[in-house]
């Protein structure tokens, strides 16, 4: 028979696992929207996760409306759940020093301001970091980078999509190039800069030995021209501008239904076959146009004619449930509500809505170390106290550095 001790251990709530990155600890100075979404995804991960901020606050704050109900922005608060945030004027030197004295206990530092600003500062990773903290894993994030033609210049999503050709092919005839309705380079620039840190991490755990990650928007643009620059480079054409079709693909485009509109993505033969089946153009089947997708992209026009015929009378929400049991690809084109609204939007978590926060949910999931949602996006400097506590400062030197101004009031605390 089990002993008291024994059987309460048996039954016992097991210990809460740990997440991925517990342990890491990360200075972000980084604003706006790439440096703090990568800095929020570690933090998801388990990261401890610091947002040193400039006295005038990251910009993002100011972003709104919609605002929460401390004054910042819907935009803000999207990015920078999970840290803990201090004010820091580092242009300071009182400033600089405390950013060392923090360095003295991170793993990593992530940072997106423009090329020079951090060696102006006495900060440079080569010259004055990575003597001092030879295992710190430093992330630049940047326009440009800090050599070349563009070297050292300011960089923001809606240029560089237009600089890098995204514009280009986004849109239709009649409306000309158009913006990727969402900062998609500041986006995929957040991703790529967290596997650059990842990358990193797993070669310090081999070699003991830190890095400089560099990360540009230019570099993330260009890298998403898939399959449009590889075609370009294969045939010497210039991608054109197709609305909402595929260049390689067809039927890969919107359609009308009866109530809405629908994405058929069909991507291969059999594809092909189980819809016309399903639609009723098995007339299409015979006819040699249509027999392959090399020959379907050469007579797209006639092809879509016959499938905006076929499905006018249906309602999408039918259309969709019965093709995606088939294997056919195919989805309602919903507004930003009716996507959150998806059931399987509400399976997955993937709105999160907790003690006054709402925000989107990490798309990252591991089986043995879950992802957490952390504290709520921090007010500026919120804990600035605590952090320097933590580091070793007493209560007279942090009212010190109050006073001298190397510890900012900030926008938030002004309102």
């Amino acid at each position: 028979m089990m002993s008291g001790s024994s059987e309460h251990a048996a039954h016992a709530p097991p210990a809460r696992a740990a997440g991925a990155l517990e342990g890491i600890r990360v200075i972000d100075l980084s604003r706006v929207l790439a440096g703090p979404l990568c800095t929020q995804m570690l933090s998801d991960q388990g990261a401890s996760v610091i947002k040193v901020e400039p006295p005038g606050g990251d910009e993002t704050r100011a972003l709104g409306p919609p605002v929460n109900a401390d004054g910042d922005a819907a935009y803000f608060t999207a990015v920078n759940r999970g840290k803990r945030a201090i004010g820091l004027d580092l242009s300071l030197p009182g400033g600089r020093d405390v950013l060392l004295r923090l360095l003295q206990e991170a793993d990593v530092l992530v940072e997106n301001f423009l090329p020079g600003t951090m060696a102006k500062w006495g900060l440079d990773y080569e010259t004055d970091l990575k003597p001092r903290f030879p295992q710190l894993i430093y992330c630049a994030i940047s326009g440009f980078g800090e050599d070349g033609p563009l070297g050292g210049m300011p960089g923001y999503d809606a240029i560089l999509q237009a600089m890098c050709g995204l514009m280009s092919v986004n849109g239709d005839a009649a409306g000309g190039p158009t913006r990727i309705g969402i900062p998609i380079v500041d986006h995929l620039t957040g991703y790529t800069a967290q596997s650059g840190i990842l990358l990193a991490l797993y070669h310090r755990a081999r070699t003991g030995q830190g890095q400089r990650v560099d990360v540009t928007l230019f570099d993330t643009a260009l890298s998403l021209l898939v399959p449009h620059a590889a075609n370009w480079m294969h045939t010497g054409q210039t991608p054109a501008l197709m609305g909402s079709a595929h260049p390689n693909i067809a039927p890969y485009d919107r359609f009308a239904c009866r109530d809405g509109e629908i994405f058929l993505g069909v991507v291969n033969d059999r594809q092909f076959r189980k819809f016309c089946d399903y639609a009723g153009l098995g007339a299409l089947l015979e006819d040699a146009r249509f027999a392959t997708n090399r020959q379907r992209l050469e007579h797209r026009d006639a092809l879509r004619a016959a499938i905006e015929q076929a499905l006018a009378h249906r309602t999408r929400a039918d259309l969709c449930h019965d093709l995606m049991r088939l294997g056919v690809p195919a989805g309602p084109i919903n507004s930003v509500p009716e996507a959150f609204e998806q059931a399987h939007a509400v399976h997955r978590g993937m709105r999160v809505s907790r003690d006054g926060y709402q925000g989107i949910g990490p798309a990252t999931r591991l089986s043995e170390a879950p992802t957490r949602i952390g504290r709520p996006p921090p007010g500026f400097g919120q804990h600035t106290d605590e952090v320097l506590r933590q580091a070793g400062y007493d209560d007279t030197h942090i009212a010190g550095l109050r006073e001298d101004g190397v510890l900012p009031l900030g926008p938030a605390r002004k309102r």
